[in-house]
């Protein structure tokens, strides 16, 4: 088993029918956590990378009616350090 999670942004909150069927969603074979972030609309997969790829959670969260708009990296890129002027 190799557990991933991935991370998407949506673009609208969830309906109580697109809830309903995101609880749905962790009953299959793979899912092994989901998590809705509604400050951020973010929802987190933590899935098993042996029984799913992302291609297929991206669409399991869409067919629940969840608009997905973009998939966010993890680990945000590092702050840009600031310029020092070059010494002589």
């Amino acid at each position: 088993m190799t557990n991933v999670d991935i991370l998407f942004r949506y673009a609208s909150p969830p309906t109580e029918q697109v809830a309903l069927a995101l609880a749905r969603a962790r009953d299959v074979y793979g899912i092994r956590g989901l998590t809705l972030d509604r400050s951020a609309q973010t929802v987190r997969v933590e899935f098993d990378a042996t029984r799913l790829t992302p291609a297929v959670v991206a669409n399991l969260l869409a067919s629940s009616g969840l608009q997905l708009v973009e998939e966010l990296p993890l680990i945000p890129p590092p702050a840009p350090q600031p310029e020092t002027a070059p010494t002589s």
